[in-house]
Parts: C-alpha cells; sequence; structure tokens
C-alpha cells in the first residue's frame, strides 16, 4: 500500500498547495490513499465544510484535526455527518464526531485513520495513552483493515516518542503534527511502525508558523497584542511522509517529502 500523510495546512496558501498537489501525487506515485491534518486550514484556526469538500474533491481520503478542532463553530455540526473527518479520540465522551474512522478506497483496501491530542503543554484532555490502546485494540491490522495510520497531534516531542513506542507493531504509521516544522527523524520502530515526530507544515514559510511575521513579532518584542493573526500567503512548501506499507500492515519504507515554497525539496526514491 502506497500512502502519502500531509501535515498541518494552514490558510489559502496551504489549501492551494493541497488542492493542486493531491491529484498530481496520486497519479504519479499511483497512491492508495492521502491523509492531511487541516485544522488550521481555515484562516489558520478550524475547518469549514467548504474546506473540507475542497480537499475531499482533490482526491484526499481523511481529513485530522487538533486542538483548533472546534474553532470554527460550525464544525461543532458538520463533523457528524463528514464520515472521513477525524477529531482527536481524547476528547471527553459526547464531544460531537469521531476519534477514528475507516476509509476504503477503489481497490476494496481498509484504512484506519486515528487522531489523538497530547496533553503536555497542550489541552487537558483525556490520557492519549488509554485512548489509543482502545482504537488498537478495537481495530487490529489484518482485522477488517490492511493499514493504520495515527495522527499525533502534539507539543512535546517527548510524549510524540512515547506514544510511537507505545503504538509500534500495532498501527502502520505514527505522524506527529502540530509544531509546524518539518522534522529529520522518519524512520521504522522496532515493531515496524513507520515514525516521525513532525510532519511539517503545509504553508509559507516566510512566516511565524504560518502566520504573517509582523504580529507575533510584535507580541514576541512587546508582550502586548495589536492585531489578529493572520495566515501568511506566500507560496506554499507541501510537507509530508511517503510511507510504503506491506501486506503484514507495517511500514517497509518511510520518506520526507517537500514540495514547493522556500524548503530544500524532497521526495521518496523508492516509487521512481
Amino acid at each position: 500500500m502506497r500512502l502519502v500523510f500531509v501535515g498541518d495546512v494552514v490558510g489559502r496558501s496551504g489549501r492551494a498547495a493541497v488542492v493542486q498537489q493531491a491529484p498530481i501525487l496520486r497519479a504519479r506515485w499511483k497512491l492508495d490513499f492521502i491523509i492531511v491534518n487541516g485544522e488550521n486550514a481555515a484562516g489558520g484556526f478550524g475547518l469549514t465544510e467548504s474546506i473540507l469538500e475542497e480537499f475531499l474533491a482533490a482526491g484526499v481520503d481523511a481529513v485530522t484535526l487538533g486542538n483548533h478542532a472546534f474553532d470554527q463553530r460550525e464544525a461543532l455540526v458538520f463533523i457528524e455527518r463528514q464520515p472521513r473527518l477525524v477529531r482527536p479520540a481524547n476528547y471527553p465522551p459526547g464531544t460531537p464526531g469521531r476519534g477514528a474512522t475507516v476509509v476504503e478506497n477503489a481497490k476494496g483496501a481498509r484504512l484506519v485513520v486515528v487522531n489523538l491530542l497530547g496533553r503536555v503543554f497542550m489541552d487537558a484532555l483525556d490520557d492519549p495513552f488509554a485512548a489509543l490502546d482502545r482504537e488498537l485494540s478495537e481495530r487490529r491490522l489484518g482485522s477488517g483493515c490492511e493499514a493504520i495510520v495515527v495522527d499525533v497531534h502534539a507539543e512535546a516531542t517527548s510524549e510524540k516518542w512515547a506514544l510511537g513506542h507505545f503504538g509500534d507493531g500495532r498501527a502502520s504509521l505514527i505522524a506527529g503534527t502540530h509544531t509546524h516544522v518539518p522534522s529529520a527523524d522518519h524512520r521504522i520502530l522496532a515493531g515496524g511502525t513507520g515514525f516521525v515526530t513532525d510532519v511539517g507544515m503545509t504553508g509559507d514559510y516566510d512566516s511565524v508558523i504560518g502566520m504573517e511575521k509582523d504580529e507575533p513579532l510584535r507580541r514576541f518584542t512587546r508582550r502586548i497584542p495589536s492585531g489578529r493573526f493572520e495566515p501568511a500567503t506566500g507560496p506554499a512548501t507541501l510537507c509530508a511522509v511517503a510511507v510504503d506499507i506491506g501486506p503484514d500492515g507495517l511500514t517497509r519504507r518511510i520518506a520526507p517529502v517537500r514540495i514547493g515554497g522556500l524548503l530544500n525539496a524532497a521526495e521518496p526514491d523508492f516509487w521512481g
């Protein structure tokens, strides 16, 4: 199975990169699935249904969220009717939406997508380890699904690493998001699970983690807000990881993807 996971999409620039590149990459690399973290897609904060539909129309198979999951209030309603949209599984019981979903492609392959939110330096949600254990106990590789991908939306690298080792051998890929900086530690863990601490941001890197520079600089230097954060609008770098998954549901090969914008280009060398 061939899969690409795209990191945090920020604003209009990031959305344009996904919409342009998703069909190109699917055709070029003969991808089975494309997953996108879209929690910053609507002006940097949350996701609207129209943007979600735009991603799905471009060929994205599932969209994950994070700490800005419900910043757009309409998400509380439309998340219930969008089975390919996943919010963190460790939100309290009764929260609208789902923490995991199953998507099926034209070949009949089934992929489970799980979303988690870290607790270190973030919102005090339920235990992500318990949530991950629950989801991986209910959905097992080779039993109703060919692959399982987990988006760990977290601030602390230690928490992401710990969750990676905790789910090793039970998931195909555990990918970190949220910090908007692509890490260089993509690897296959001892049990066969692909892992990366942070996939990186899909947005304009001439910015402060995707936002126009002036307001963050004012807040850092003067400690007084003087305006809203606005997404930077320059050309985006699409940041992702490419994963080749074997018949056993575990990762055989993993590589970074960086296309366009300011960062040095990177592509997998195992798909030709």
